[in-house]
Formats: C-alpha cells, structure tokens, sequence
C-alpha cells in the first residue's frame, strides 16, 4: 500500500498563520538543521514570497504570480530544509538535482536561490524578471541552464518531467559502477517540480510511465495540484485521478492537503519520499493558485500580472504596507542563515569520502575524475575506428555502416549510453558485452547497464538522454536511435538539446524513399528541412561507410562539446565510394568525383543519392565536364570560407543541380536546379520507388541533359529567383 499524508493546515486570520501544524517536530526526526524555526517566522517567509511574486510581475506587467503565491510553502520545505546542496558551489557534484518542469513557475525558483545563499542570485537580478530591455539579466521568463542553480532549460511543458527521469537514470547508472559497499560516492536524489500541464503533455506521460518500469527510487515528482491552467479549470478537459494512475504505472504516491499553508504535512512527505525504496515517488500537493490574490483560483493569476488595485489588496492581506515594494524583513535572511554552512558541511563530507575512494578505489577514481571533467577517453579513440580501406568493400547500408563505429566506441567508454526507441537491431546501436538497463528486480538487466530500451516512446527518449546530458556535461554521450520520420516525434525535445547544449548523438535510420515497401507514412521527404534549420545541431546525411566514419568523428570531437548530432542513415545498401573522404567531408561538402575538371555542370547530392549522382554524370551527353560533390552537411559548409565555397560550388562559372530524395525546400541556397521529391512517397520495394519518382541514372541524366541544353542556348547562368525544379516522377501520390 502506498503511503499517504492528508493534514488539514488551518489558517487563523488575514496574516494567514499556520495553526497548529509547523515543522518543529519534523525537522528534529529528520535530522536537517539544528535550529527550528517557528510557525511565525515561517508564515512571515511565505508572506514575503507572495507579495514579492506580487510586485515583481507588476513592475513590468507580465510573468507568472500565481504558482509562486500557491506553491511559496513547497519551495520553502526544498531549500531550507529537504534538498541537499551547496550554494557556494552550485555545480558539487553530488547535489540534489531540482528540475523545475513547470518552467513558468521560475520566479520561486529565482527566490529560493536567493534567500538561499547562491551569490549570483542577487535581488537585482531577480528584478529583472519580464524586463522589457536585453538586461543580461539570468531572469529569464522560463529557467536557463547555463545560471547557478538552474539544471536544465525548461519551457514546453513536460520536457522537464522527462529530464528529471533521465538525470535518475544517470545517477542510478553511476551510482551501480562506481559505488562500493564502503563507500557511496553517488546517492543524490531527484526533485520535479510539475503541474497540471506537464501531466497532461505526451512526454510527460511517456517519462512517467519509462520510470515506474524502471523502479527509479531516486526520484521524487512534485505534484502542485492547483487544478488551473491559462484556460482555467482543469475540470473542463482533464478528470483523470493522478494518484491513482501513477500508482498503476508502479509509482508510491503520498498526498497532502492544504499544501499553500500547510508546511508540516509537506515536510512530513519528502521526509517519506526521501525514504522509500524501490518505486519513483509522487508527492501530490493540493494548492491554491494565486493564494491571497482576489483572483485566486482562477485561470486570470496563472500567467498576468495582478493589477495595482489586487497587489494592494495582497499585501493589505499579507500584513504588508502596500506602498512599499520589494519588501524582504530581515527574518527572512535569517530564517535562511543555515543553508550555506549546512551545504558547505555536506560538501566537506562528500570530499572526505572522495578521498578515501581514491585511495581505496585508484583506478575507478581515476575514471570517474576524468568523466567529472568530461572527458570520455584517454587514448585516441579515433584509432578504433577502421580506416577506408578496412571497411566493407561490398555494399551495404549506412546504418550497417554506423553500427561498426558502435561496435568499435561503445563498449569501450562507459561514457555512452546507447539505445533505441524499439528499434535497437534495425538501427544498429546495440553492442557486444551490451547489459540492459533495467531495475535489477525485473531479471531483464540492471543499472549498471548502458543499453537502454526506451519503447515506443520517441519524444521520452531525447526528453531522458537530455537528462543524462546536463546531469554533468561530458560525463554522458547518449546514443539514440529510432527511423528518421519518428524523429519528427522527438523533435520537440531534439529542439532543447541544441537551445541547451547537450550533446547527443542521433541515429536516424530509413531515411528516405528508400524505406520502400513501409510505404508513404515512414518517408521522411520534408523532416530534413526543420533539422537543417534548427541552430546548433549537425544534420549530417553521410554518403557510405567512409562518410559515416567521418559523420562519428565531427559528433565526437571536442569542439563539439555541445552540439547534438543527428546522422540521417539510409535502409538499403550503398557502394563504398572512390572518392569519399572522413577528413575532407568535416567542411560539409567537397569533390567526390570529377576532382580535375573546371566544370560546366556540378551535380550536388546527398546520402544514398549520391552513389546514383556518380552513375548519373558518366551518363551525360551535353556535357563531359562534370563533377559530382557529397554535401553531407550544409551546416559545415557554410561555415567555410567563400573562397572554398566557391571552388567546391562554382555557381557562378558552372550550373549547379542537386539530387536528394527529400523535399527540394533549402536547396536554392546552392544550386541552380533541384532533382527532388514532391510528394509524400508510395509503398514499393525500394528499387522500384526510385525509379517511379525518377531517381533511376538514365532519367535523371536526360533531365539534367535538357536542363544544360536550355541554359546554354541562353548564354548565361540562371540568377536568384530561377531556381528550376526538375520533376522527375509523379506529382501526386
């Protein structure tokens, strides 16, 4: 039976004083601080926060008061009394990792971390929350991940739910290879902070579920239950019972009531969260949105500000002058005097239990130091991948391709975690020696493993290996995989990686008409558009199993840090290219065929189109001087100079024409002309698919044939906005 805390928490008067209940009795049992504060000076914390959340979102009228003012007591109870953590190093390692899911809740994380002693944290900063001008100001409307305190970006709701399981993930992980019997280097917990969105969001549903499979006691999700969203009560889509269904997808839940006023019964939960085992936790936590505002409980203080006349009216309530604002009393700065030394005296423990590991554990200590530094190999792990002319000679796809570089890295550093979204032998990413991560009670694996079976849970999947990401940049290079189209899935996610940082490396397999017979549904003509746009990713469409070698190395290689990767693979096989190089595609385009002609005609390809690329410029009978360029990635190349740009694409002495069997969209950037997709697809073997939609060498080579005829008649080259799309097939599916 799950445990369950129901207090009632009466208020007594408009100060709105505890009575009765206070965390007198807790704080001794649970052996935080030995200073306990009393229900005044608690009531005067939460007092203060309110009329703060007030103020600060009506100075620039906008932000989001309301789950500050309701919420104001379970800040309270995390960092004054239930989260371990040293303000004075926000990044010691062993820390409690809080992950604020419901983001637009900031301005009581912002708060807390001032009241607590973090020293950028300064009421300065904080004031600039909502500002209308580029302050610089670390107050953004939703957390960013590079300001102390803050463990990752949040903002879509849910994202932050599927963080927290990643980073239990990676702290179950770490905890299974390097704890001893004598010695436990890693036994932190994870806090969620989560709302009534986050749980109705698909990927908050997804991690949820992923984590109850895994038994993932570290874990500990803040329900704040205020039954309003900006549409107002959630009555009108949502009737669900939560703690039952967490319950049923094998998490313990503990409830409690009145949890704006009624610290004593939150403190009572987290100190059980703290000690149950084996099941995640969910603290569910009834609240009143906008608590003392006339607008409480209402859709209108979710995410406005108050208006001058109801930030009155809460301070008048609160026992605050309402024409003073800003008001901190001095008690409030004391009530929180303890949290500095009290983080400070659980470093120095942990530091000492380092050192006796390092004298104890020498070599384990050596790798884990080095992970901490983010570092994943000593030695040149390049070395492990085989050269070109190692590789098989017979053609075979590029997903095939990719699994070697696996096989070759992944066994070898515990700093990759790799799995699938249920794809995990269609993609190749799983590993000899492979051990599944699963709860060790389930006899499938345990949480020393690194293959991870997320399921059909696509956006899960990046929303976790963010988590493993930003638990400690460097420490962890997940591998996920799924076909290229559920990619689509995952992008929201996919989308944080890159805002944030986080490196991953993606495999996207099945990545185009080549898919065949799984038909129009599974053909990703369009999704190539969005990755190649979206900032700070390499979108890298690699050509064979050389390009796919050179793909690894540009994900791996320092500079790269924090920059996800996603390498789109093709399904069916593809020749070893001649002309293919590892070291010359890290400039995202070069020759690969006709290296010594000044051209008249350049074909630019991708992937497994530009094998047919190759076939299609021996064809050509309007012109011999040809060459074929492999364009793996056009976010390199454009990093180029112009000067190399233009040796490699001479738009302005040769045409140009792109072959790719995705959507044309983009290609006008680097070429007069495009042979692309403009349809959803069929269902075929592939083969077949290639040649309904005119992807076949001879017909492309008579395309491109009366396309140079046309220009050379003209006696110039096409300009902007002549761009030419040569249909190859049919039009419509």
């Amino acid at each position: 039976m799950s445990p369950s805390v129901t207090t009632n928490g009466h208020t007594n008067g408009a100060n709105g004083h505890a009575d009765g209940h206070h965390s007198e009795s807790l704080r001794k049992d649970a052996n935080v601080t030995s200073k306990v504060a009393s229900p005044k000076e608690e009531q005067l914390v939460l007092n203060t926060v309110r009329c703060l959340a007030a103020d600060l979102c009506q100075q620039y009228k906008g932000g989001h008061p309301g789950t500050v003012m309701g919420a104001a007591a379970i800040g309270l109870a995390l960092w004054r009394y239930e989260m371990r953590y040293n303000p004075a190093n926000p990044d010691w390692f062993n820390r409690d990792r809080f992950v604020l899911s419901a983001g637009h809740a900031c301005l009581l994380q912002y708060l807390y971390l001032h009241f607590s002693g973090y020293e950028a944290w300064t009421m300065d900063q904080i004031k600039q929350y909502h500002a209308p001008i580029m302050s610089g100001s670390m107050a953004a409307g939703h957390p960013e991940i590079e300001y102390p305190g803050c463990e990752v970006t949040t903002g879509p709701l849910g994202q932050g739910i599927s963080n927290a399981v990643g980073m239990a993930m990676a702290s179950k992980n770490l905890a299974a290879i390097y704890n001893k019997d004598d010695l436990k280097v890693v036994d932190n917990k994870i806090w969620c902070f989560t709302g009534d969105g986050c749980l109705q969001e698909g990927v908050g549903q997804e991690s949820i579920s992923f984590a109850g499979h895994l038994g993932l006691d570290n874990l500990i999700l803040i329900y704040d239950n205020n039954s309003v969203t900006v549409d107002g009560n959630i009555d009108a889509c949502f009737s669900e019972d939560t703690s039952a269904k967490l319950k049923a997808q094998g998490w313990h839940v503990i409830e409690v009531d009145d949890g704006s006023n009624n610290l004593a019964g939150i403190l009572e939960g987290f100190d059980q969260a703290k000690a149950l085992k084996g099941k995640p936790v969910l603290v569910n936590i009834k609240t009143v949105i906008g608590h003392s505002s006339k607008k409480e409980n209402t859709g209108a203080v979710h995410g406005a500000a108050l208006g001058d006349e109801d930030v009155r009216h809460v301070k008048e309530a609160l026992g605050f002058n309402p024409e003073d604002k800003f008001v901190i009393p001095p008690k409030v700065y004391d009530y929180f005097q303890e949290c500095k030394p009290k983080g400070a005296a659980a470093e120095a423990e942990w530091n000492k239990t380092m050192e006796q590991y390092a004298q104890k554990y020498p070599e384990e200590h050596k790798q884990l130091q080095m992970r901490l530094a983010g570092k994943f190999a000593e030695d040149n792990w390049r070395e492990l991948l085989p050269e070109k002319n190692a590789l098989p000679t017979a053609p075979q796809p590029t997903r095939k391709s990719s699994g070697i570089a696996v096989q070759a890295l992944v066994p070898k550093y515990n700093s990759f975690i790799s799995g699938s979204a249920d794809l995990m032998e269609s993609t190749f990413v799983n590993f000899k020696g492979q051990v599944d991560f699963q709860n060790p009670e389930s006899g499938l694996g345990d949480y020393t493993g690194r293959q991870i079976r997320w399921g059909i849970r696509e956006h899960a999947m990046i929303g976790t290996a963010n988590g493993y990401a930003a638990y400690q940049k460097g420490m962890f290079i997940p591998i996920a995989s799924t076909f290229f189209m559920f990619w689509l899935y995952a992008a929201p996610a996919v989308r944080m990686s890159a805002l944030q940082g986080l490196r991953f490396i993606g495999i996207a397999t099945h990545d185009s008409i080549g898919i065949g017979e799984d038909g129009p549904t599974h053909q990703p003509i369009a999704l190539g558009a969005f990755y190649r746009a979206l900032p700070n990713i390499n979108l890298i469409r690699p050509a064979d199993a050389e390009e796919v070698m050179g793909a690894w190395q540009i994900a791996l290689d320092d500079q790269n840090a924090n920059t996800p990767s996603l390498f789109t693979l093709s399904r069916q096989a593809v020749p070893l290219l001649e002309g293919t190089d590892r070291h010359k595609m890290t400039k995202g385009a070069y020759v690969v065929y006709g290296q010594d002609i000044e051209p008249e005609l350049t074909i630019v390809s991708t992937g497994a189109e530009v094998s047919r690329a190759i076939e299609t410029a021996k064809l050509l009978s309007s012109t011999k001087k040809v060459r074929v360029v492999s364009m793996p990635s056009q976010k390199h190349f454009d990093a180029q100079s112009l000067e190399y740009r233009q040796s490699v694409l001479p738009t302005s002495t040769s045409l140009v024409v792109a072959v790719e069997a995705w959507g044309s969209y983009g290609w006008a950037r680097y070429a007069h002309a495009s042979l692309s997709m403009h349809t959803f697809g069929y269902s075929a073997p592939q083969e077949q698919m290639y040649e309904k939609f005119g992807f076949k060498a001879d017909n492309m080579a008579s395309k491109i044939d009366a396309w140079v005829q046309k220009w050379k008649g003209q006696d110039r080259l096409p300009t902007v906005g002549e761009f030419d799309e040569l249909l190859l097939g049919y039009a419509q599916h």
